[in-house]
This record gives structure tokens, C-alpha cells and sequence, in this order.
């Protein structure tokens, strides 16, 4: 294990245990600083990322963040055909407020499917969809418009939500920085690459502050410092009592959420 595995792997441990994202960030910062100017291998400098992850909740606590709170999302029974190719069958999540759900399983098992049942942009042969308080979603491609600047997407999707222009322009800018991205561009959609335009498809998703966010894969072109970004902001997002369902493939982060959905046919209709 290098310097930079064992740096990711004592961030997953200091956010496994709570701490905050903050705090999180700054002793990661320390110990990278530390062994990039010191050198020597980290696991006899500072031990087992578990380990010196632990000594330092017992240093700085942890977060005190909410426990889960109502129920924001309910799918129980969720059952698509296309012909006779059955693509989900039974299958059921709940997510509460202040959780984070992963959707999981190889390709072709229905998980876009399954996200945009619950997004209600298809319906379901069987089972049954709540949503309850406002729903933003993220698809995995698409979503933006060619000749749109983003502050124009971010005034349209604001109208939607009854926001006026400034506010609406400020709240796309605000949440694309927690992204490491500069929205304040005068160049059109069709011009950014495909990185920063899935940037823009999540900023517009959370730009209403929705109860119920819904992601499809939406790290999709992002390098590493952005992909951190976002799974620091979902953090942030859990914290602040959202309740987010994520479709992902990557099962390493499965440590960052609260609740897995496995949609790999022996597995439909249970969660783990």
C-alpha cells in the first residue's frame, strides 16, 4: 500500500466513523504534509489507517449529525418488463432523512431503471413509489442544453421551483464550487467537456435543495479531486437531512453510505 492508498483509506475511515467533513479534510492534509516531507512508509509512521483513525475521534470527536429522520423514500414491490425480459423484479428501498442509499449490480440489472421509477419518469408493471417533500435527480448522461450557458440552467430549473433569477443564479454558482468548478462561464453547454457538464447535471439536481436527490452514476468523467468533492458533498448534503439514493458501480465507497440496494438478480427485492 502507497502513501496515497493509505491516505484514501484513512479518509474512508474517518468518515466511517462521523467525523466531520471539515475537520476530515485538515488531517488528511496533515498527515499527506507530513509524509511528503518527512517520507518513510505510513503504515510505520502512523500505523493502520483503522487504527490511527480511531486515535483520532478519540482526539477531535466526531460529528454529531442527525439521526435518520422520516421516511423520504418508499419502493416496495418494483417490478419492470420490456417484452418478456423482466428487468427488476420486487424490488424495495426505503431511505430516510439524513441517509445515504446505494443502488448496486452489474450492467443491464435495472438500476437507471429502478432511479427513474422512483424519479417518476417511467412507470412500473407492478409496486409502488413515495416521495415525500421535493425530489431533484441527477440522470447518468443528458440533461443539459447545447446553446444554454449555465447560469441560464440554473435560472430555467429555478423558475421551475418558483426561484427569481439572482437567487437562482447564486444557489447554481454556490453549489457547483462545492464541485471545485467555477460556473461563472460564458461558455455554452455544448462546449464544456463531458466532466464539467455531468457538474452541471448535479448542480441543477440539487439546486432547489430537494428532500429526495436522486443520482444516476454521476461521477461520470469526473478526475479524482472532483469525485472526492462530490462525496463530500453528499456527506454534507446526509448531514443537513437529505435523504440520497446513488447508482454506483463503485463498490470501494460502499463504506460512505448507510443502506445498499443490490439489484443482481439472485439479490432483487432485498437490501443489506
Amino acid at each position: 500500500m502507497n502513501d496515497d492508498e493509505w491516505l484514501r483509506a484513512f479518509g474512508a475511515e474517518l468518515h466511517q466513523r462521523r467525523v466531520a467533513v471539515d475537520a476530515a479534510r485538515h488531517v488528511i492534509a496533515e498527515a499527506a504534509t507530513h509524509l511528503r516531507e518527512g517520507g518513510g512508509d505510513p503504515w510505520l509512521v502512523f500505523g493502520p489507517p483503522q487504527a490511527y483513525a480511531a486515535a483520532i475521534v478519540e482526539s477531535i470527536g466526531t460529528a454529531p449529525g442527525p439521526r435518520p429522520g422520516p421516511v423520504r423514500l418508499h419502493a416496495t414491490g418494483i417490478t419492470k418488463r420490456y417484452g418478456r425480459r423482466t428487468v427488476l423484479r420486487d424490488a424495495t428501498l426505503t431511505v430516510r432523512a439524513g441517509q445515504i442509499a446505494a443502488v448496486i449490480g452489474a450492467n443491464g440489472c435495472g438500476k437507471s431503471t429502478f432511479l427513474r421509477i422512483c424519479a417518476g419518469l417511467i412507470s412500473p408493471d407492478a409496486g409502488e413509489v413515495t416521495v415525500a417533500g421535493r425530489l431533484g435527480y441527477c440522470p447518468q448522461q443528458g440533461g443539459t442544453i447545447d446553446f444554454l450557458l449555465p447560469d441560464e440552467h440554473f435560472v430555467l430549473v429555478g423558475a421551475g421551483q418558483g426561484m427569481a433569477r439572482g437567487p437562482a443564479r447564486r444557489a447554481g454558482r454556490a453549489a457547483a464550487r462545492q464541485l471545485g468548478w467555477d460556473a461563472e462561464s460564458t461558455v455554452l453547454a455544448r462546449h464544456l467537456s463531458g466532466g464539467t457538464r455531468q457538474k452541471l447535471n448535479l448542480t441543477m439536481s440539487t439546486l432547489a435543495a430537494p428532500d429526495v436527490l436522486l443520482l444516476d452514476e454521476p461521477y461520470q468523467g469526473f478526475d479524482q479531486g472532483s469525485y472526492v468533492n462530490l462525496w463530500d458533498q453528499l456527506a454534507r448534503l446526509r448531514d443537513e437531512g437529505r435523504a440520497i439514493v446513488v447508482v454506483t458501480h463503485l463498490l470501494n465507497q460502499l463504506d460512505r453510505v448507510d443502506t445498499v440496494l443490490d439489484l443482481t438478480p439472485a439479490q432483487q427485492g432485498g437490501r443489506r
